[in-house]
């Protein structure tokens, strides 16, 4: 708990898992733009393929990179990941017009947001726990940290709603979801580009410290690992 990397990635995780928790509202963004039941199913399958491949690209390109820079590659993944999270979301959520028309549209930039913004996980945050936290800890390291962000995170969908019927207008007694709503469909927009935008933007400031400090905790626990064999 002490490890200083640790700590930071506990931090970003609380923000950075405050998206995922609003991407749930995507199903009822698009149905009320007027796509019906498959369209909308569609749409999330195409997201949830991006980031399953994403996720597995991201570890592969930190795996490599960290050859080459030990210190850093991981962290640079990691803010890459989520600085793509800002320009994508704001192309889906306020460039590509709100129209059943645009179908296509949505399914690529989704496909592009997922397979770009997943990467954090496994190119930087579960390798570097398992760097610098002794194995005897690990289980309990990892547990702390799913326990950390699924609690915070589960604020974050309460929080798009609030934002976006107080700030954005959106009524909820107004809107029939079979019929769509164009202007639930933009109030809904802009909460979700609010919930996303700001802790994508605050996970990649987040990471920034770890340049420094990773290569010290990384450091002490070889040190430390070294010490324990010794003694035993």
């Amino acid at each position: 708990m002490k490890v200083r990397t640790f700590q930071i990635i506990v931090l970003q995780g609380i923000v950075g898992s405050l998206p995922w928790a609003a991407v749930v509202f995507f199903t009822m963004w698009f149905e009320l733009i007027g796509f019906d039941n498959s369209s909308s199913a569609a749409l999330n399958s195409f997201f949830a393929i991006g980031c399953a491949s994403g996720s597995f690209l991201g570890g592969v390109i930190a795996d490599v990179l960290s050859r080459y820079y030990p210190d850093s590659a991981r962290v640079m993944c990691a803010q890459f990941s989520a600085f793509m999270g800002i320009p994508f979301s704001w192309i889906l959520l306020t460039v590509i017009p709100q129209s059943v028309d645009y179908w296509s549209a949505y399914a690529v930039t989704l496909f592009l947001m997922g397979i770009t913004i997943s990467w954090c996980a496994t190119c930087a945050n579960n390798p570097m726990f398992a760097e610098v936290v002794p194995p005897k800890h690990r289980t309990m390291i990892y547990a702390f940290d799913r326990a950390f962000e699924g609690s915070f995170g589960s604020l974050a969908a309460p929080a798009v709603g609030l934002v976006t019927e107080k700030i954005y207008g959106y009524n909820a007694k107004a809107v029939d979801l079979s019929h769509g709503s164009v202007d639930g469909a933009y109030a809904l927009s802009r909460g979700l580009l609010t919930m996303m935008i700001v802790p994508f933007a605050l996970c990649l400031m987040f990471y920034t410290p770890l340049y420094t400090v990773f290569k010290r905790d990384r450091e002490n626990a070889r040190l430390a690992s070294i010490k324990e064999q010794e003694l035993t």
